[in-house]
């Protein structure tokens, strides 16, 4: 840790429908807001594993390949990615993770408290640390709520050693993530005039290659490559899948705000239409965006 931290600087429709333009009238949701713990929980609890741990797998398998020393998690979250980096990297490499929500960090910490494996609170377009402090900079569904992109790649660059990676993944289309395709449409039949649009607005935004790929050139990268890694989704019941979606994320206060205290209704409608198409213990398909690029 000394080594490593040395160079730190510091039916229900219509009805639902008529709530919500009261609720709006009262309070604007910001979508931006940060998790809050409640959120975080639920969102460890349920959306990690249904969503986040198949891809933890695999994007733990792509970091150990050039063997890193030192790796810098960012948008860390609860710590998916670094349960799985810890179990897959070398012993002795040293883990920073990092997120700009200390709710995430706060659930996400004690689970992971091994030797090597350090958590701090950070803002990936600000870093504070010293250049070329890092041989892998990593980042797993988190580059989509970056309001400066470049900047943010521009920050991985800078803390990277020479020849330094940084890797990344993204959620493709939503129309190509069933779960969250469905949830989508379930909400936009429950809130016709008016629908919540925060999964198609944020974490399902950002899936087109050639600007991903343009962003990461001009943050200074080289040789950057985006591929498509499909895998699958499986919950326990529909039910976890709609309430992992409707409170688990930052949909959460979007429909509250559209709809205050009719949350359980809206989770139990959200889980038939998931059933109905997906079975009651459902499966679907899921497809991201893995980029890759090489520090000068």
């Amino acid at each position: 840790m000394a080594r490593l931290f040395g160079d730190l600087r510091v039916t229900i429709s219509a009805d639902i429908e008529d709530n919500a333009h009261a609720a709006f009238a009262r309070s604007p949701f910001d979508a931006r807001s940060p998790f809050d713990e409640s959120v975080a929980g639920l969102y460890q609890a349920l959306l990690v594993p249904i969503l986040f741990e198949p891809y933890a797998a695999e994007m733990a398998i792509l970091a150990d390949r050039s063997k890193p020393g030192s790796v810098l998690e960012v948008a860390a979250g609860t710590g998916a990615l670094t349960r799985a980096l810890r179990g897959t990297l070398d012993p002795p490499t040293e883990i920073v993770a990092t997120d700009l929500s200390q709710a995430m960090i706060d659930v996400g910490a004690p689970s992971v408290t091994m030797s090597r494996t350090h958590w701090m609170h950070a803002d990936a377009q600000n870093l504070p640390f010293a250049p070329e402090m890092f041989d892998l900079v990593i980042c797993q569904f988190g580059a989509m709520f970056f309001p400066d992109k470049v900047k943010a790649y521009g920050e991985a660059e800078r803390v990277l050693r020479s020849k330094g990676r940084f890797l990344f993944s993204t959620w493709d289309s939503i129309e190509a993530n069933d779960f969250a395709r469905c949830v989508d449409d379930c909400l936009a039949n429950l809130f016709p005039s008016n629908p919540p649009d925060f999964l198609r607005r944020l974490p399902y935004s950002y899936f087109d290659p050639g600007p991903i790929k343009a962003q990461m050139s001009s943050a200074g990268f080289k040789a950057v490559t985006c591929d498509r890694l499909e895998l699958t989704s499986v919950a326990a019941s529909a039910h976890d899948v709609a309430a992992a979606f409707c409170q688990g994320t930052l949909l959460r206060g979007e429909i509250e705000w559209r709809a205050p205290e009719r949350m359980s209704e809206i989770v139990d409608a959200v889980a038939e239409r998931l059933e109905a198409r997906h079975g009651a213990c459902p499966s679907g398909s899921m497809s991201a965006l893995v980029v890759a690029g090489r520090a000068a």
